[in-house]
C-alpha cells in the first residue's frame, strides 16, 4: 500500500527516520486512506522525545503548546503538521483527560491506548496493525482497541465518537462495542457541552445519521431529553402514518447535509408532545407546537452553545416549518423580506421533507413547494425588490418628509407596497406615493 502524503509529510517522515528514530503516519489519515477517502490532516507518531522533535525540525515555526503531552506543532508553509511521541497514558480521573503522561519507545503501547481499531493503524511504508483495524476496515465496523467500557471510561466523548464514526462512514458497531455505548451512555453528562455539540453536529450530517439515531436514541437523550417525549407519540391524523419520531427521521431521510437545516428538521416537531390534545372523535391535535417548539429548540441550541447565528436561524426555522405555503411571488417575496434567500430557501426544504414524511394525503403540497421554488429562483434571477437595500430611494431621499422612527415606518411601508406589486420600484412613483402618505 502507498499512501499519497504531500511532499512536507514525507520530508518530515525521512528527517525522522534520518535522525535514527522510528516514525509513522497514524489514525484517521491511514483510516481514510485506506477507505480511499483524501485525509484532511496528517499526524505523525514517533520514537523521538518532544525535545528531539524540537531540535530535528528547529529551521521551522514551532508550537510546543502541547508539549506536555508529546505534541510539537511544526508548521512547515501551507502545513501545520503535529508529530508526536509514542506515550502511555495515566489514569483519566475525570472521564476526558489523562492526569498524565508517560512516554515511550513502543509503538505498540502508543496504539493500545486509542480509541477505535480503525483509529490505531500506522504506516512507514508499510501498514502496522496490531489490533485488527484494517479488519475492521474491511467489515465496516466500528471496535473498540481493547475493553469498550475502559475506553469509555477513560474519555466518555468516545461513546459519541464510535456513533459519530459510524454516521460518517456508514459502519456498524461492533456487538460489545454497541453495548457498552447504551451501557456507558449516561457519562455523556459530564462533558463539555461544545464538545458534545462538535460530535453531535458531524454525527448529524453523516450519510447515516438516521439509522444510528434510531438505534441508539437513548444516548442522544442523555444530552437532549426534549427527544425521549417524541418516540411513541401517536399522531393520531390521516396526514400521519408515524409517530412523532419516526416522522422526524423519515423527515431527516429527505433532506441534505446542511447543519442548521438538520438540525431544524430534527427540532422541528419538538413542542408537539406538550401541546398534544384528542378531540371526542379521537383525532390528534398539536395547536401552537411550531412556537413552543421554537422556545424548546432555542433552549437546545444556546444549552449546547451553538452560535448566535444559528442558534437563530434553527429557532427560525422550527418557528415556521408549518406555515401552509402559498403560489405567488408577491407572498415570496415577503418571506425573503422576512428572512433573506438562505433561510427562506431552508424553510422549504425543511417544509418538502416535513411532507415527504406525511402519509400520501398530505402529498398535494408539493406542486406547491415546486412553484415556490420556482417564484424565488425568478425573483433573484430578475433581481426584484424584497429588502430596504434594494428600494430605489433611501433615507437622505425622504428626510424632508420624515425622520427618526417615522422615517424608519415610512420606508417599511414603501417596501411593502413594492412587495406586494402596488407600486413600481422606481424613484419618482416612490417619492410621489411617499408625499401622499405624509400628507
Amino acid at each position: 500500500m502507498q499512501l499519497q502524503m504531500p511532499e512536507r509529510v514525507r520530508q518530515a517522515l525521512d528527517t525522522l527516520h534520518g535522525a535514527g528514530f522510528e516514525a509513522y503516519l497514524v489514525g484517521g489519515c491511514v483510516r481514510d486512506s485506506l477507505l480511499g477517502i483524501p485525509p484532511h490532516d496528517w499526524d505523525v507518531t514517533t520514537s523521538a522525545l518532544p525535545e528531539e522533535t524540537a531540535s530535528l525540525f528547529a529551521a521551522f515555526p514551532l508550537s510546543r503548546q502541547g508539549e506536555k503531552h508529546g505534541t510539537i506543532t511544526v508548521f512547515f508553509p501551507g502545513l501545520p503538521l503535529e508529530i508526536t511521541t509514542f506515550r502511555v497514558d495515566g489514569t483519566y480521573s475525570d472521564h476526558r483527560h489523562p492526569d498524565s503522561v508517560h512516554f515511550s519507545r513502543s509503538l505498540r503501547q502508543d496504539l493500545a491506548r486509542r480509541d477505535f481499531t480503525v483509529n490505531a493503524l500506522a504506516w512507514d511504508g508499510a501498514l502496522v496493525d496490531f489490533f485488527g483495524g484494517e479488519r475492521d476496515l474491511a467489515q465496516r465496523r466500528i471496535r473498540c482497541v481493547g475493553t469498550p467500557q475502559r475506553r469509555f471510561e477513560e474519555d466518555s466523548l468516545r461513546i459519541l465518537r464510535a456513533l459519530r464514526f459510524s454516521s460518517v462512514l456508514s459502519f456498524s458497531l461492533e456487538e460489545a462495542t454497541g453495548a457498552a455505548v447504551l451501557q456507558c451512555r449516561k457519562m455523556l453528562s459530564g462533558v463539555a457541552a461544545e464538545r458534545i455539540a462538535s460530535e453531535f453536529m458531524r454525527l448529524l450530517c453523516g450519510k447515516d445519521a438516521v439509522p444510528v439515531l434510531r438505534a441508539y436514541r437513548p444516548v442522544f437523550e442523555v444530552f437532549l431529553p426534549e427527544l425521549a417525549p417524541m418516540a411513541g407519540l401517536d399522531q393520531r391524523s390521516p396526514y400521519h402514518q408515524y409517530d412523532v419520531w419516526e416522522h422526524t427521521l423519515h423527515a431527516l431521510e429527505q433532506t441534505d447535509a446542511d447543519p442548521e437545516l438538520r438540525l431544524a428538521v430534527l427540532l422541528h416537531d419538538i413542542g408537539k408532545p406538550p401541546c398534544r390534545s384528542i378531540d371526542r372523535t379521537g383525532r390528534g391535535h398539536f395547536r401552537g407546537h411550531q412556537e413552543a417548539g421554537a422556545v424548546i429548540a432555542e433552549r437546545i441550541c444556546t444549552r449546547m452553545r451553538l452560535s448566535r447565528q444559528m442558534t437563530e436561524h434553527v429557532t427560525a426555522l422550527v418557528r415556521f416549518h408549518d406555515v401552509s405555503v402559498v403560489c405567488g411571488e408577491a407572498n415570496v417575496r415577503r418571506w425573503l423580506s422576512r428572512l433573506g434567500p438562505q433561510l427562506y430557501r431552508r424553510l422549504l426544504e425543511l417544509n418538502r421533507a416535513d411532507t415527504l414524511a406525511h402519509a400520501a394525503p398530505a402529498f398535494r403540497r408539493l406542486p406547491i413547494l415546486d412553484q415556490a421554488e420556482q417564484d424565488l429562483e425568478h425573483i433573484l434571477r430578475e433581481g426584484q425588490c424584497w429588502s430596504l437595500g434594494q428600494l430605489a430611494v433611501n433615507g437622505t431621499d425622504l428626510a424632508s418628509l420624515a425622520q427618526g422612527p417615522e422615517l424608519g415606518r415610512l420606508l417599511r411601508r414603501l417596501l411593502d407596497e413594492v412587495i406586494d406589486g402596488r407600486c413600481p420600484n422606481e424613484r419618482d412613483a416612490l417619492l410621489a406615493l411617499a408625499r401622499r402618505l405624509c400628507a
